[in-house]
């Protein structure tokens, strides 16, 4: 028999690959974006109430409603927008699954997507599955700010979405009003959906805001909007999301959803309804998390690196550039196999491999696991 691949340039991920490599030499993972701390006690004891009251049954196939009314509420108050419970959101495995169905719902063989890169990984594959060709467009290193004229020229009658990240993977760059003005000029009088990938939306810093789509009432109208109670809660694993969008596109998104998912866990749905109320567990964790980036640049002012710029998520990118002429990804396989500190490189998130000397390094970590793999990584030999 003869599989015929829906994606044959597509391997194993970066993230499984200096993953598995970490492990195989006892390195610290600052590579994949996952906390090594606990999380809410509130939290998980609310999780098991949950369970423990028979609350482990199917929920409504678009969740459970009294969460989607509190992330309704939640909206109004942040982005100044009344969103409909009933109609505009839908609660997904994760907000990558919640990405993957935003495409599927209306990307169609032969139609085109506006990817910007770095990206975060799933979203090329993503639309290849559906048959889609992803435009890719470098974002202008190394502040990574988007080239709106390159975009402009690259739309043609076939481009159907552009995707946008705000706070941004693996950079930590951020939108600024600037760029939603160009985003207004570039998809006014089009048919052009957007995709916007929130799902750093509580980790920015430097008192900057979160320039949510959902602030905007007719970008909001062509856009399915992601996010992820994983990034805001520190549970990663839990792959717990929802998008958000307009009655009309959710409709066709749930068409999608029900024939994949169907339905999210009942116990976590029931916790995070009841923790949502707690506000300040979401409005403060882009501080605590502004602490932990800041932390860790102290810390590699001691290492040959050079820091660029993060404005959010649980990421801040270093460049080697001048340091070292190997490749990134042979750098990042050294240090780990000689220093025993895993990241990821950059080049990793483009599809043909860009090369700038940039790895990225995730500081959602304990501080003592900080301090104990820049200490490793002060004695790196270039």
């Amino acid at each position: 028999m003869i599989i015929q691949s829906k994606l044959p340039e597509v391997g194993t991920t970066i993230f499984a690959v200096m993953s598995q490599l970490a492990t195989e030499n006892k390195a610290i993972n600052l590579g994949q974006g996952f906390p090594d701390y606990m999380m809410s006690e509130e939290l998980t004891s609310l999780v098991d109430h949950a369970m423990k009251n028979g609350m482990n049954q199917y929920a409504p196939m678009p969740g459970l409603l009294s969460l989607r009314e509190m992330l309704a509420q939640k909206v109004e108050k942040l982005y100044n927008n009344k969103i409909d419970p009933e109609t505009d959101i839908t609660i997904t495995p994760g907000g990558t699954y919640a990405i993957y169905t935003a495409l599927t719902t209306v990307i169609n063989p032969g139609d085109e997507v506006i990817v910007f890169e770095p990206c975060y990984d799933s979203y090329i594959p993503n639309i290849e599955i559906n048959g889609g060709r992803a435009v890719t467009i470098s974002l202008d290193f190394p502040n990574y700010n988007i080239p709106w004229d390159e975009v402009r020229s690259k739309i043609t009658s076939r481009t159907k979405m552009i995707m946008i990240n705000s706070p941004h993977n693996p950079t930590g760059s951020v939108l600024s009003e600037t760029d939603i003005e160009e985003l207004r000029k570039t998809v006014e009088g089009t048919g052009i959906f957007l995709l916007s990938d929130e799902v750093y939306e509580h980790l920015i810093f430097d008192g900057l805001p979160h320039l949510s789509i959902l602030r905007y009432p007719d970008l909001m109208q062509r856009s399915f909007v992601c996010f992820s109670f994983g990034k805001t809660y520190n549970c990663t694993g839990w792959k717990s999301g929802y998008c958000i969008s307009t009655p009309a596109l959710m409709k066709e998104f749930k068409k999608v959803h029900q024939f994949n998912a169907f339905c999210c866990f009942t116990p976590t749905q029931v916790a995070l309804a009841e923790y949502l109320k707690n506000e300040e567990a979401y409005l403060t964790v882009g501080t605590f998390m502004q602490q932990k980036r800041d932390y860790f640049q102290q810390l590699m002012e001691l290492t040959p690196f050079k820091p660029l710029a993060s404005h959010g998520s649980y990421f801040q990118c270093y460049s080697y550039a001048g340091l070292s002429e190997e490749n990134d990804l042979e750098l990042a396989q050294r240090i780990t196999r000689e220093n025993k500190v895993a990241t990821i490189p950059v080049s990793a998130f483009y599809k043909y491999a860009e090369d700038n000397k940039v790895l990225r390094f995730c500081f959602s970590k304990k501080e003592e696991t900080l301090e104990e793999a820049v200490e490793r990584l002060k004695e790196i030999k270039f």
